[in-house]
């Protein structure tokens, strides 16, 4: 099979640290939204069962199919709110499942009549890259901060990452993760958990619709969705060259309209096991999709490939798995994470300061959305976008002279 011919121990590492970044950074979050609603510990492990399955399928499979990286993730921002209206509101599980399946008939709407992608080829290079650098800078940032409680396991880190791409670029993150892992094993820095064993058993909840619901949560959890992670996500695309590959002389690039309805519609069909949304990734797309994955974008599929199946591992044992995951400490997640994005931060900004005229609207679009501002439930990366298209305005628009 042309996949395993493609496979190298750098993409599959960069699958590896996709899951460990994308569980452990916001896991919690899951898990207080799944609480909120009252959920108990078999539906919380549902949840995990259907949102590992769900990212795990809906990476997987496209990815393969496309030869092209295809990463799909939670909607952590999603969480937030849906843990903070399930507090406030007093809603069932039950009403929590109607507003999942809600929001994902919006996304598939949006997505099977391609408006979101319009939307998104509106928005000028300079802009999109300055908004995933700004994505990206704050998890590079918090690498570096995590020597502030774990300065040895950082220095050695950077050192074997730096060592490695002077020597074995390709294989850089990977000595990087080993030995950090031997280094907290030596150390005994493993957190120490009770490991389960045994499959997680889905449990089904009978959604209930009603309009305050959908007004209360279904309607943010859609617009936070599609703001705060399909815009980024569609940044970490085109910043990385697969939005348009005929730029690079191949085919046309990823069909993004046509996977944020595959992401909606597996929403739809797992919201009673406990998908609340899935939708593209920024963060751990921009791992498997960088040069750190493989030197070589034609065989970058692979990282996502191994990324998706790790996922659904982690939906099948998803009790066993995360206790595992659970026991690495975080600053050795927080400092692989910024180490393998950096290369991504750099272009990202490269790209987006390439052009003197466009240079302040994308530091304004860069900073906002680094700042993680969240204004009317809506966070950073939309204002920024916002922002940054209101300064381009401001310094570039002229009106149409009438001609006499």
């Amino acid at each position: 099979m042309q996949f395993f011919k493609d496979l190298s121990w750098s993409s599959f590492t960069a699958g590896f640290v996709a899951v460990l970044v994308g569980f452990t950074s916001s896991i919690a979050i899951v898990f207080q939204a799944a609480q909120a609603f009252g959920a108990t510990p078999a539906m919380l492990a549902s949840w995990l069962w259907a949102i590992g399955i769900g990212m795990g399928l809906t990476t997987a499979l496209p990815s393969l199919w496309l030869r092209k990286p295809v990463m799909v993730a939670w909607s952590t921002p999603g969480a937030a709110v849906l843990a903070s209206a399930g507090l406030a509101g007093g809603y069932t599980m039950g009403d929590a499942v109607g507003a999942f399946m809600m929001s994902a008939a919006l996304i598939v709407l949006a997505g099977a009549t391609g408006w979101f992608e319009r939307v998104m080829n509106r928005i000028p290079v300079a802009l999109a890259s300055a908004l995933l650098a700004g994505v990206l800078a704050r998890f590079g940032l918090a690498g570096f901060a995590a020597a502030q409680s774990a300065l040895p396991l950082v220095v050695l880190m950077l050192l074997t990452y730096l060592l490695g791409k002077r020597f074995a670029p390709r294989y850089a993150v990977p000595a990087t993760l080993l030995f950090a892992v031997l280094f907290v094993a030596g150390q005994n820095g493993f957190a120490q958990v009770d490991i389960p064993l045994g499959l997680t058993v889905p449990v089904f909840v009978a959604p209930i619709f009603s309009f305050s619901a959908f007004v209360s949560l279904a309607l943010p959890l859609f617009v936070v969705t599609m703001a705060s992670q399909n815009l980024p996500g569609v940044a970490a695309i085109r910043a990385s060259g697969f939005g348009d590959e005929r730029a690079h002389g191949g085919d046309a690039g990823l069909p993004i309209s046509k996977i944020i309805t595959l992401t909606g519609l597996t929403t739809l069909v797992l919201a009673p096991l406990g998908a609340f949304s899935l939708n593209l990734s920024a963060i751990t797309a921009a791992i498997c999709m960088g040069p750190e994955a493989h030197p070589d974008r034609a065989r970058r599929y692979t990282a996502a490939v191994s990324c998706g199946v790790l996922y659904i591992g982690l939906g099948l044992f998803g009790a066993t798995i995360m206790a595992v995951l659970t026991a690495f400490p975080k600053e050795l997640v927080a400092a692989i994470a910024g180490l393998a994005l950096m290369g991504t931060i750099g272009s990202a900004l490269a790209a987006a300061l390439h052009k003197e005229a466009d240079r302040e609207a994308a530091m304004v679009t860069f900073l906002i959305t680094l700042s993680g501002v969240v204004i009317g439930g809506v966070g950073s990366a939309f204002w920024g976008v916002v922002a940054g298209a209101m300064a381009l305005a401001v310094q570039h628009y002229r009106p149409a002279k009438r001609q006499a």
